[in-house]
C-alpha cells in the first residue's frame, strides 16, 4: 500500500498534467458550449473510462507493450493524430462553425457524446507515456500487490482530472452568450481551435518512444 503522502504528490503531479490544456479539456468544454453541461459531464464521463482502460494497460504491462513493440505504439500514435486533424478539419472548413457559438444544432445523442469522449482520450499516447514514466517512481513491490498500488494512483490522477475539467465545464457553459455577441470572433475561434488542434496532431505524430 502507498503512504498518503505518496498518493498526494502523485495527484499533485495529475493535477499540473490535467491543467495543461489538451484534447480532453478542449473537446469537453466546446460540447458543453455547444449543448450545456449536462452534455459536458456526459462528454467527461468518456474520457474517465479512457483513463480507466490507459490504467490496466499500464498495470497489466501493456503500456511497456506499446513502447517496445514500434508497430503498435506506430498505430494508436497515428490513430490518435489522424482523429485530431479531422476535428481541426470539422473546424476550420467551409460552413463550419467555432465551438463557442451559440447555435441551434442536432444535439449529439448521450451516446455519442460518451463514446467521442472516449476516443478522444484513449488515442492519446500522451496519457499512456505519463502512466509510464510517473507509476515506476511510485509503486513499490515489495509492498505488497502492484496491481492495487496502480489502482490507488490511477484513482488519484482520474480524481484531479475530473476536477478541473469539471469546473471548465461548469465555467464554459457561462460565457457562451458573451462571446456570441461578436461574429468576429465568432469567426476567428473556427480557426484558432483548428489550429490548435492541428498543432496537438503534430505534436501527438512526433511522439518518440523513450
Amino acid at each position: 500500500m502507498l503512504s498518503l503522502a505518496e498518493i498526494a504528490l502523485f495527484a499533485l503531479a495529475s493535477l499540473l498534467l490535467a491543467l495543461t490544456p489538451g484534447p480532453n479539456m478542449i473537446y469537453c468544454v466546446s460540447r458543453t458550449l455547444v449543448q450545456g453541461r449536462r452534455a459536458g459531464l456526459i462528454s467527461l464521463g468518456g474520457v474517465l473510462l479512457a483513463f480507466l482502460v490507459h490504467l490496466f494497460a499500464a498495470a497489466l504491462g501493456l503500456t511497456a507493450l506499446l513502447l517496445a513493440v514500434p508497430l503498435a505504439f506506430d498505430a494508436i500514435r497515428i490513430a490518435g493524430a489522424a482523429y485530431l486533424l479531422w476535428l481541426a478539419w470539422q473546424a476550420v472548413k467551409p460552413g463550419g462553425s467555432a465551438p463557442f457559438e451559440a447555435r441551434a444544432l442536432p444535439a449529439d445523442p448521450p451516446g455519442k457524446l460518451f463514446r467521442m469522449g472516449f476516443l478522444t482520450n484513449l488515442l492519446n499516447p500522451k496519457v499512456a507515456m505519463f502512466y509510464l514514466s510517473f507509476f515506476p517512481q511510485f509503486i513499490h513491490p515489495e509492498r505488497g500487490s502492484v496491481l492495487l498500488q496502480s489502482m490507488q494512483l490511477g484513482i488519484a490522477q482520474m480524481t484531479a482530472s475530473a476536477a478541473v475539467n469539471t469546473v471548465m465545464i461548469v465555467c464554459a457553459a457561462g460565457i457562451t452568450a458573451v462571446l456570441s455577441q461578436s461574429a468576429g470572433w465568432l469567426r476567428a475561434q473556427r480557426y484558432i481551435m483548428g489550429s490548435v488542434l492541428a498543432a496537438l496532431a503534430v505534436r501527438v505524430a512526433l511522439t518518440e518512444r523513450k
